[in-house]
């Protein structure tokens, strides 16, 4: 396999994984409701995705690296959410 069919590998998988977390960010955005999420499972995740990117950057595998950044913004957006809402609904805010 050739260097760019490998990238191109890279990124279909990283689009797919990356991607999967869209419909729950437009899920807890439209109900907001993050109540059924759990905070400490994607503080957890987002810690992982972190070092991902890291790793990617370490390597300049480039698919790993922007997917990476793609999947903090969107499931940090969940737990931001989650947060946000949880705060509203309790009137701390």
């Amino acid at each position: 396999m050739s260097p760019s069919q490998l990238d191109a590998l890279g990124y279909a998988a990283a689009s797919c994984t990356t991607l999967s977390f869209l419909p729950q960010a437009l899920r807890v955005w439209r109900s907001r409701s993050g109540e059924d999420i759990s905070a400490a499972m994607y503080a957890v995740f987002l810690f992982g995705v972190g070092l991902w990117t890291v790793y990617g950057w370490m390597l300049a595998a480039w698919p790993i690296v922007i997917a990476n950044c793609v999947t903090a913004l969107l499931a940090g957006s969940v737990l931001w959410m989650k947060r946000y809402f949880s705060a509203v609904k309790t009137g701390l805010k």
